[in-house]
């Protein structure tokens, strides 16, 4: 657990899936990154699908960022992606904390892609059939332009939507949009970055409101490994853009001591970094 002004902070690993090493590591040649991944005869690097939870219990919230992959999966597409989904590890975290799903007050939702927030949602009835949300009495926070993207996606990205994620949130009357860039703190302690590198309007909660801050940096840093600057992934949809915001997070980690919380790292949860914007290091490991 990590501490930040009044918030108790976890990384929760939710699961594992695999997806294709030069597409997690875009033009950087496989003699490379092989170095730093867990590689299957397939091709396909080991990563982790991590939730951040942070808890503020003086003001009664409990909050998830993202909700990894679900288990919303037919044999064949988790052989495909190589899925691991644990679905009791988010239940399990918050009952070791003396809480419940009934207890999340707000669950943030970077961006709509599968590995992050197919956990929204779980099939109550049969597969492809009617689905349920996992947390029916938070709010569900996003940012209303990568909402309308998820709607009517690029080509290029149109894979990573699932619309059985996300299908009846909107009726729900739990799903509260942001606007803006960035959008307005939602509460003291709680303030927000936003990328569009990876996909547009990717929402990037920052903890804390001194020094000490963490902010969850979604697919901007996947693991460890892409805390080199020109590590960049190809579906990255503006992989430029990426570069350009990495730098950016890096000046502040530098200049105002921020510490970043990894989505995708099997090992870790989230570090400080050293050196310099061009080639930052880890400095420390969270203890998440």
């Amino acid at each position: 657990m990590l501490e930040i002004d009044r918030f108790e902070l976890h990384s929760i690993v939710t699961g594992t899936i695999r997806l294709d090493g030069g597409a997690m590591f875009g033009v950087v040649p496989k003699v490379m990154w092989e170095k730093s991944c867990d590689v299957d005869d397939l091709n396909r690097i080991l990563l982790a699908t991590r939730t951040l939870l942070a808890i503020n219990r003086s003001a009664g919230r409990v909050i998830l960022v993202d909700t990894g992959c679900g288990s919303k999966w037919s044999p064949a597409e988790s052989d495909r992606y190589g899925i691991k989904a644990d679905p009791s590890a988010i239940p399990e975290a918050l009952k070791s904390l003396g809480l419940s799903p009934d207890d999340v007050t707000d669950v943030v939702v970077t961006h709509l892609h599968f590995d992050h927030n197919g956990g929204l949602t779980y099939w109550y009835d049969e597969p492809d059939g009617p689905t349920r949300l996992h947390y029916p009495k938070a709010k569900h926070w996003i940012h209303r332009k990568q909402w309308e993207h998820a709607a009517s996606p690029f080509a290029k990205d149109r894979a990573s939507f699932l619309e059985r994620d996300y299908r009846g949130l909107a009726e729900s009357g739990l799903l509260e949009f942001f606007d803006g860039d960035p959008p307005p703190p939602l509460f003291p302690g709680l303030s927000w970055f936003v990328s569009h590198g990876h996909t547009p309007y990717q929402l990037h909660p920052i903890f804390g409101s001194g020094r000490d801050r963490l902010m969850f940096v979604g697919d901007m840093v996947p693991t460890v490994a892409h805390l080199r600057l020109l590590w960049v992934m190809a579906y990255d949809i503006r992989p430029l853009d990426t570069i350009a915001e990495k730098q950016a997070l890096f000046r502040r980690c530098f200049d105002e001591g921020l510490m970043i919380a990894l989505p995708h790292d099997p090992e870790v949860g989230g570090v400080s970094i050293d050196g310099a914007v061009e080639r930052p290091i880890v400095a420390r490991k969270l203890s998440l």
